[in-house]
């Protein structure tokens, strides 16, 4: 059973995380898939180059990878320090450095950049 991030996350303890994440329907991340007989050689560097303006973008740093032929390994540091500093303001602005953003996010965006931005204590 599926358990809240708040009981599996603790940074007290530590701020380092190792992550793994499949593709789907016998999908090749990267490399030659036998089975569709297609290469995917260029699918790797698209994948590190994400990791790195992920890592520019959120408080995280990324501490090691690995991109295999149907999966990914990283393991992530939280950098509890840069994200406390951030107000609400600033982690939406951090947000949308990065994604467009959907109508919700536009709209806390236009609510949120409007007012003087407050702190977070």
């Amino acid at each position: 059973m599926p358990r809240p991030r708040r009981t599996q996350i603790s940074v007290e303890d530590t701020p380092f995380y190792h992550c793994c994440s499949r593709v789907v329907r016998r999908a090749f991340l990267w490399g030659n898939d036998a089975y569709s007989g297609k290469n995917y050689d260029h699918r790797r560097a698209w994948v590190e180059s994400l990791l790195f303006k992920l890592e520019a973008v959120f408080a995280i740093d990324v501490a090691a990878f690995a991109v295999m032929s149907n999966h990914l390994h990283v393991v992530l540091r939280i950098d509890i320090e840069t994200a406390n500093r951030w107000s609400d303001r600033e982690v939406l602005e951090q947000w949308h450095k990065l994604f467009k953003g959907n109508e919700l996010t536009h709209k806390f965006a236009r609510v949120s950049w409007s007012r003087p931005m407050r702190s977070i204590d």
